[in-house]
């Protein structure tokens, strides 16, 4: 019985185009979940198994329309899935308020727009679940990537409390933390516009650089996310955290140990100090 249920669960998937979300689309409705996913510029088939919807995810309007398209289609919503976003990298100093404003429009205000135009929905049904794509850089925080970081602390501390919130309305939430994976995060990050300007930090920068196309290049199959995420909508009772990949140890580790040698450890591993 609990097959058929999850079968006609009704799945929406934002940033379904690429990387994470496209593993994550395809593999659900490969075992029979009714799979939306969402683009800013969604192709016209669903070569992929499944459909797309048109979103973004920085706009109250868009995202109206798209959960209004839905329902439409399929009158529920049973999970959704929050991972649309985007990375941005430059010294904190080289960086705009402007770049870091929009940062969270995206990572973090586009996640709150996803989950308040569903809640409703799912409250009425009885039940539902949302999870929401976080990052290790949502709990250990590294160099150049300040505003990324933030805006996934952000999603942290906001999922912990929504979770909370909706746990006796039947809602289940849950935050997957994904290291590095073989995405196409590397091309699709955006540079602050002023980043490598400032001389004293463009050194340290370019081995930020190096350091972080070497983790993507090296890293794990999105598949391993897409079957997390898999075995989060199949539980009974999921977890709120989930770390997947190579870098979870970074998180495991940095509440046991002491910060001198943390941060010590941290600055070896981005080569800070030359």
């Amino acid at each position: 019985m609990k097959d058929a249920v999850l079968e006609q669960s009704v799945v929406l998937i934002t940033g379904a185009s690429s990387g994470l979300g496209l593993a994550t689309a395809s593999l659900l409705a490969g075992r029979g979940f009714k799979v939306f996913g969402t683009s800013r510029k969604p192709p016209r088939d669903d070569a992929n198994g499944f459909e797309m919807l048109q979103l973004d995810v920085t706009s109250d309007e868009s995202v109206d329309a798209c959960i209004q398209t839905l329902m439409h289609k399929t009158g529920r919503i049973d999970v959704l899935v929050n991972n649309a976003g985007y990375g941005l990298h430059g010294a904190i100093e080289e960086t705009s308020i402007g770049e870091a404003k929009s940062q969270f429009e995206t990572n973090f205000f586009g996640t709150v727009r996803m989950v308040k135009a569903v809640l409703p929905i799912m409250r009425q049904q009885g039940r539902g679940q949302i999870i929401n794509i976080s990052s290790t850089a949502g709990l250990v925080a590294s160099p150049f990537q300040a505003f990324y970081c933030a805006s996934k602390h952000a999603v942290e501390g906001y999922t912990e409390a929504l979770r909370h919130e909706v746990k006796r309305f039947n809602i289940k939430v849950s935050i997957v933390e994904p290291g590095y994976f073989k995405t196409n995060v590397g091309s699709a990050s955006t540079r602050s516009a002023a980043a490598g300007s400032v001389h004293e930090y463009r050194e340290m920068y370019q081995r930020f650089l190096s350091i972080a196309k070497e983790h993507i290049q090296n890293g794990d199959d999105p598949r391993l996310v897409a079957e997390t995420i898999l075995r989060i909508v199949e539980s009974d009772s999921p977890r709120i955290r989930y770390l997947v990949g190579k870098e979870k140890w970074h998180a495991r580790v940095k509440p046991i140990v002491p910060e001198s040698m943390f941060e010590s450890a941290a600055r070896r591993y981005w080569k800070l100090d030359g």
